[in-house]
């Protein structure tokens, strides 16, 4: 650890070195793990905090390896905002960089919101992490991050709780959308099986069954008991469709589909956002695009209808 400690702190040393930016800022500096936590960062603090993000979006937040400008926004920021339930594994290298000098806050560790366990993988029955995933879960977030905002630039306050209002109005339409749009597949298709278990607060929230090959993608992913156990429950009931996502490869659920006889989509979003160009930009295409993706695979009424 002392060695890797040394590493980062070169590496740093020779960033401040090449930015003559690098003491530049002047507002509250936060820095998101992750992509989905920026965004609700950015649409609670507005443009009185600067927020940078360590996994960019189209990445895996659970193997991410920190980078050089990791590094230096971690030496810059004030704060640390991150999902925890130990979703973001790579954390054990922020801390050795930041020691105790930086608060850290986990959203889903303190979210007024009920913690799902992980029915699949390595760490079945731990708290699954992948929350924000159902519009409340997501409005639970936004509170702690108003709270958290508030405290280090008390002067935004009552704007960070106006556009922390706004944003929770906001997630409450599309929960309710969502939830309409969903209502129109039959409930004797309402099954939903993927490879990581990432969609189970989303399927809870629109009573879907769910099951998924692993637990978190950092576990060994589609071991040969995993596979065999999903065959074997693909087997006593056949859903009319599988999916992989984003951030997973899709030669597992590829796999199954093959063995099942049974067409394979995807991909869903849910570990990272898309690149402005993809179809998961932001967090409600994000669901939008998921919601879709199971009406075109599970029978729903198409977008048109």
């Amino acid at each position: 650890m002392r060695n890797n400690v040394m590493k980062w702190g070169l590496l740093l040393l020779a960033l401040m070195i090449a930015s003559p930016s690098a003491t530049a800022q002047t507002s509250l500096r936060v820095v998101a793990s992750f992509s989905v936590i920026a965004e609700l960062v950015k649409g609670v603090a507005g443009d009185a905090v600067s927020v940078d993000v360590i996994v960019p979006p189209d990445e895996d937040v659970h193997r991410w390896e920190l980078t050089p400008p990791n590094v230096l926004a971690l030496e810059e920021t004030d704060l640390v905002i991150y999902n925890g339930l130990e979703l973001e594994p790579w954390l054990r290298d922020v801390k050795a960089i930041v020691e105790n000098d930086l608060p850290m806050v986990a959203l889903a560790e303190q979210a007024d919101y009920p913690a799902l366990p992980l029915t699949s993988g390595r760490y079945q029955g731990y708290a699954n992490p992948h929350m924000w995933m159902a519009p409340e879960g997501a409005a639970a977030y936004v509170d702690i991050i108003a709270d958290t905002l508030s405290k280090h630039a008390p002067d935004h306050a009552d704007a960070f709780d106006q556009r922390a209002a706004d944003l929770k109005q906001t997630l409450k339409e599309l929960d309710a959308e969502l939830e309409e749009r969903l209502g129109g597949i039959p409930q004797t298709n309402r099954t939903l099986v993927t490879s990581e278990a990432g969609l189970a607060y989303f399927a809870d929230a629109y009573a879907f069954d769910y099951d998924a090959l692993w637990g978190v993608n950092h576990e060994t992913m589609g071991t040969a008991a995993a596979m065999a156990r999903m065959q074997a429950r693909l087997a006593e009931k056949r859903p009319p469709g599988l999916f992989f996502e984003s951030t997973t490869p899709e030669i597992h659920m590829d796999a199954q589909a093959r063995y099942a006889d049974l067409p394979l989509a995807g991909p869903l979003y849910v570990d990272a956002l898309s690149g402005s160009d993809g179809p998961a930009s932001s967090y409600a295409d994000m669901l939008r695009h998921n919601a879709e993706q199971l009406h075109a695979t599970l029978g729903g009424a198409r977008e048109e209808d």
